[in-house]
């Protein structure tokens, strides 16, 4: 394969890396009325075929093929990080691909901020123990706030102690004098003066959160996490009238749901998780990238990316600047001060945007073994799964339809989620763990 070639097929899946779901959306939108008359059999997707997971996985192998041809320190056409980027994808060549970090460390900090972001991505989501004693003399020489925080992330991860974080936030502050202006480094200072395990214990009442109506007449989906996003969440809906959906039978209406990217960064940093707080609904539509499929996603919107306005569905409203303030009035009180639940806000002064609720047309099988098999991990959105046929690729079981189906039973299509986390219970979250609070929420 030429170089070109090679750099062609890179992007394929390089586009996920650069740039999240911001290139995922279509022209397409389905109105309620059109939700509500799909079934599965209106959608195919080739690339869930195997024919067509076939010939995608072998352009993918040939970049990371190509990469681990290179000599040691040298990518003159920079198809390292996309490399890695499909290592991480296709869940191969792990051992070699630490040999490409290390390689690619040895003159990271002459590379632009877009190669240093994708070696320490896949620094920090496969090597963090084995790479950071060579991180670490880089840290004082990475100038960018995103790239710093996911080196720091790197450190952090592989060594805990109050040594390492106090050298953390010293060289923070050496390199950046106003860091306390910068969301990204913001949330770093935070969870570097916090025991996130603590911290989550002390979460405020859920049954505040799900009762409160936000803006009345929205329907809201609240997807439940644990502080470990690599266990399968639970998704469920709240309907315009603040009663919670059920199935035919009058149990609640829930879907197994992913917030985890894989990457499994924290939500402030782009391709990170699914940061944890509150996001606004605003329509369906059908993503162009093959990875997501047809099914319609809704799309979601946090903080700064949509304006004021737009976030509370009321475009004649003035007030349009975001500030920590305007964040808190769509909250219940109790949960105001919780400053993880600001996540979303401070992703959105990041730069984070168009984090969808999508489906997924990704082989589980690249992830079998992985704790949460069979889902599969995103660039940062949330997923429901989806089931596909192998000669054809036509749908056959949707939980990303049946959700869309559920939030826009009423003819509504503007809402709200909620990404909340619940506890660090190393566990898939399961209606029984919120069932109790779902129904003293409808009750009030």
């Amino acid at each position: 394969m030429s170089v070109s070639r090679a750099l062609n097929t890179g992007a394929i899946l390089l586009v996920l890396l650069a740039t999240g779901c911001s290139v995922l959306k279509g022209e397409k939108r389905h109105s309620p009325a059109e939700i509500a008359a799909y079934s599965t059999a209106d959608f195919v997707a080739p690339i869930a075929s195997s024919d067509g997971e076939r010939a995608a996985r072998s352009e993918a192998m040939q970049t990371i093929q190509d990469a681990l041809a290179l000599p040691a320190g040298v990518d003159p056409n920079n198809i390292v990080p996309g490399a890695l980027w499909n290592i991480g994808f296709l869940n191969v060549e792990k051992t070699r691909g630490l040999q490409l970090v290390r390689s690619a460390l040895l003159t990271l900090t002459d590379k632009d901020a877009a190669y240093q972001r994708g070696i320490l991505t896949t620094a920090y989501t496969h090597y963090a123990k084995q790479v950071a004693a060579e991180i670490q003399p880089l840290l004082a020489r990475i100038a960018t706030p995103r790239e710093f925080a996911i080196a720091a992330y790197v450190l952090l991860l592989a060594d805990d102690s109050i040594g390492q974080r106090e050298f953390i936030k010293a060289t923070m502050r050496n390199v950046f004098s106003e860091w306390q202006t910068e969301p990204r480094l913001i949330r770093l200072q935070q969870v570097l003066n916090a025991d996130m395990r603590a911290v989550i214990s002390q979460r405020p009442p859920l049954v505040d959160l799900l009762a409160h109506p936000i803006r009345s007449g929205k329907p809201v989906i609240f997807s439940f996490q644990r502080q470990d996003r690599q266990r399968f969440g639970l998704a469920v809906v709240r309907a315009a009238n603040g009663k919670f959906v059920r199935n035919a039978d009058g149990t609640f209406f829930n879907v197994a749901h992913l917030a985890n990217a894989i990457t499994n960064l924290p939500g402030t940093i782009t391709n990170g998780n699914t940061p944890q707080g509150l996001f606004t609904i605003i329509g369906a539509g059908t993503a162009t990238n093959k990875w997501i499929g047809p099914t319609p996603f809704l799309e979601s919107q946090i903080p700064v990316e949509a304006s004021v306005a737009a976030f509370e569905h009321d475009e004649s409203k003035s007030q349009n600047t975001w500030t920590d303030e305007a964040y808190e009035a769509f909250l219940p009180e109790t949960w105001r001060s919780y400053w993880p639940f600001k996540e979303a806000y401070l992703a959105g002064k990041a730069g984070r945007n168009e984090m969808l609720i999508h489906g997924t047309t990704i082989n589980s099988d690249y992830y079998r073994g992985e704790t949460y098999y069979p889902g599969t991990p995103s660039a940062g959105c949330l997923v429901a799964m989806e089931y596909w046929s192998k000669d054809e690729g036509r749908l056959l079981k949707s939980d990303q339809l049946a959700l869309v189906k559920a939030f826009t039973r009423d003819g509504l299509d503007r809402g709200y989620l909620v990404v909340v986390e619940l506890d660090d219970k190393l566990e898939a979250v399961k209606l029984e763990d919120v069932l109790r609070d779902i129904a003293a929420a409808e009750a009030r």
